[in-house]
């Protein structure tokens, strides 16, 4: 019978087949893989992985609990709206800089004694993300929304941002149903596309202006955050910022990462997100559309901000805005928005805040 040491030695003539993968396909399996926390536990694999996974460009960071600073869970994941500010951007800055939890510490004894994910007590993205040295494109998912509705409501968004607000997109409806792609309603062949003046009197138009005051609070609060990480990323090219809901999508393109880092960020009142310029929000409104795959909605509306432009660029604003609204949404919701935007349009006007 073969001793343990005799045992160590015979299975050592065979060769490792990983060392003969060459590092650059490793590379593009990582980038593949995206997931921070997979490749942190990659990276406490070998030397080799470790010295491989900060190479990576392709970065994706879920932020799986909210906890409070003193590392208690936090119970409530949404706020609703109206609620004093200060709260809302406070929450919103937990969820982005508190611990993750699902992250755990990664340790190797053959990887140098240094942990490539920093210790459980300073895991926020900007840490997690701090060994990732040539990071292109990032995408990270909150654990829930940042605008609470009532049950049976949609509302989705989606924003861009350059150094401050280019343009952002909301579609919401007080209620969808499922329904036969055959079953029609009378209501929709008598609507003339005008605003009814029940829209007004019953609160619809009140709860449309929540709406958006709401995801333009959240959305600000959002790109306010990321200045840690877009300054220690200078490669970076483009980001998203989203959630498990499905609710907002923040966006930044090469272009509006570079005007971040060459324009100076103007923080609102309260210091705790992005100033918002004077913008334009135009509304359309169908009080009930069928769309595809079975799906009806009713109440639905369409927000469409904007920062006031002047008239010598306006034109091609207006053309860009027009682009983003129409390609924000894709499915049975990118056809709601494609059949309200041929809808009548209300202009109101925001005051920067």
């Amino acid at each position: 019978m073969k001793s343990r040491s005799q045992i160590r030695a015979g299975r050592s003539r065979f060769p490792d087949q990983f060392d003969r993968i060459p590092d650059p396909l490793i590379l593009i399996i990582f980038n593949k893989l995206a997931d921070a926390r997979s490749l942190g536990r990659c990276a406490a694999v070998s030397r080799r992985f470790r010295s491989i996974v900060p190479l990576v460009d392709d970065v994706y960071v879920k932020i799986g609990r909210v906890v409070t600073v003193d590392g208690d869970s936090c119970r409530s994941l949404t706020f609703s709206f109206p609620r004093p500010r200060k709260c809302f951007s406070h929450f919103l800055k937990l969820m982005l800089f508190a611990i993750l939890r699902p992250i755990r510490s990664l340790h190797n004894p053959h990887c140098g004694g240094k942990r490539f994910l920093p210790p459980e007590s300073h895991r926020s993205p900007a840490q997690v993300l701090k060994n990732f040295r040539h990071l292109r494109r990032l995408r990270i998912e909150l654990p829930a929304g940042d605008v609470r509705t009532e049950d049976g409501v949609l509302l989705r968004w989606r924003a861009e941002f350059g150094s401050t607000l280019e343009s952002c997109v909301i579609l919401g409806g007080t209620r969808t149903d499922r329904l036969p792609p055959s079953s029609g309603r009378a209501g929709q062949a008598e609507d003339d596309g005008s605003m009814p003046e029940s829209f007004y009197t019953n609160g619809g138009l009140k709860l449309r202006v929540v709406w958006a005051i709401g995801t333009l609070i959240a959305a600000s609060t959002r790109h306010y955050l990321l200045q840690e990480i877009i300054e220690d990323h200078p490669t970076l090219e483009s980001l998203v910022l989203t959630d498990a809901d499905g609710q907002g999508t923040l966006s930044m393109g090469i272009e509006q990462l570079k005007e971040f880092r060459e324009k100076p960020l103007v923080a609102s009142a309260s210091s705790t997100r992005t100033h918002l310029p004077a913008s334009s929000m135009k509304l359309r409104y169908a009080p009930y559309l069928e769309l595809p795959e079975g799906m009806a909605m009713q109440g639905a509306t369409l927000v469409a901000i904007s920062p006031a432009t002047d008239d010598t660029d306006g034109n091609s604003s207006r053309e860009e805005c027009d682009s983003f609204i129409r390609g924000a949404f894709e499915g049975p919701l990118g056809a709601a928005v494609k059949s309200l935007a041929e809808r009548r349009i209300y202009l109101m006007e925001i005051n920067g805040f």
